[in-house]
């Protein structure tokens, strides 16, 4: 016998009808801001990969999100974060002094450049220099202080991340080749990796409010997604620029009295002008700020 739709709806329990409408609005939420990271993609003629976790609903959205994509930038997170996990091991502390000369300076280094062949630096100062003002030098200091590059590699395999690589110095690995898969990570493998470092026990609590701060007083990045959040929103984010027209963003963003979205964004491979990546990002920004206001 032949059951109409309608009655056979009615024969659905009404936890299982209600769940399968909630799954629709999740599902109608989430392809609108995938739709809108492939929309811009295509207006920018980018590669793009994005990824993003909000702790507080437990919904994903991921857009390429298992694509490799250069670093830049970002990398500077893992590098502090890395020196910072040595100083709780007791292996390291932070007012250490650095000295260093003008032949150790590299393109970009706004900090740096004025204490070469003088002054020493803490490497406090130093990781401070690098995230809030992404200065270039400073990083490769904080990668010396380490052992090198191989070394950021490595914390990320003890955070679990199986993805991410490191493995040239400050600004050469910038490059960002299409198909060098050197000075990697991909969407999914970093926003795990700063929810490990930033939401999780990984650092000891001194540590990782120290991370936050020098994250959250990052000045280089006033255009991107801090310009897309509304009033009373926090920010703790790092920003990376590349060959190839790469430009990313990894960020933490607190929306109030709410869990946060771990985000992690990048885009390569386009022609787009600097202010035109930016704004691409901007609006990926707002994207996710119109997603959360939703509830969906």
């Amino acid at each position: 016998m032949r059951i109409e739709p309608v009655t056979a709806l009615l024969k659905f329990p009404l936890a299982i009808f209600l769940s399968f409408l909630a799954s629709i609005a999740s599902a109608d939420g989430h392809s609108s801001l995938i739709q809108t990271v492939a929309r811009i993609a295509g207006e920018i003629e980018a590669q793009v990969g994005f990824a993003a976790y909000d702790l507080e609903s437990g919904q994903r959205w991921e857009y390429q999100a298992d694509q490799r994509f250069a670093m830049s930038s970002t990398f500077k997170t893992l590098a502090c974060a890395a020196l910072l996990h040595r100083v709780d091991a007791g292996q390291e502390s932070l007012e250490r002094t650095v000295s260093f000369s003008e032949s150790d300076l590299v393109t970009y280094s706004p900090i740096t450049e004025k204490y070469a062949g003088g002054q020493a630096m803490t490497l406090s100062d130093l990781c401070e220099a690098a995230l809030t003002m992404s200065d270039n030098t400073a990083a490769n200091l904080v990668l010396r202080a380490l052992g090198g590059p191989e070394k950021v590699t490595s914390f990320a395999r003890d955070l679990g991340d199986d993805i991410t690589r490191l493995d040239r110095w400050e600004t050469e690995l910038n490059a960002a080749v299409p198909g060098d898969n050197r000075d990697t990570t991909t969407p999914n493998a970093m926003v795990k990796s700063l929810q490990n470092l930033l939401l999780g026990d990984v650092l000891s609590g001194k540590s990782r409010d120290q991370l936050h701060d020098w994250l959250k007083r990052n000045q280089v990045a006033d255009g991107l997604f801090r310009a897309a959040v509304p009033e009373g929103w926090i920010v703790a984010d790092r920003t990376g620029a590349g060959g190839f027209g790469s430009r990313s963003i990894t960020a933490i963003n607190w929306p109030p009295e709410r869990q946060p979205i771990v985000v992690a964004l990048y885009l390569t491979q386009t022609e787009a002008s600097f202010s035109e990546r930016n704004e691409a990002i901007t609006e990926i920004g707002e994207a996710i700020v119109l997603t959360v206001d939703s509830g969906r």
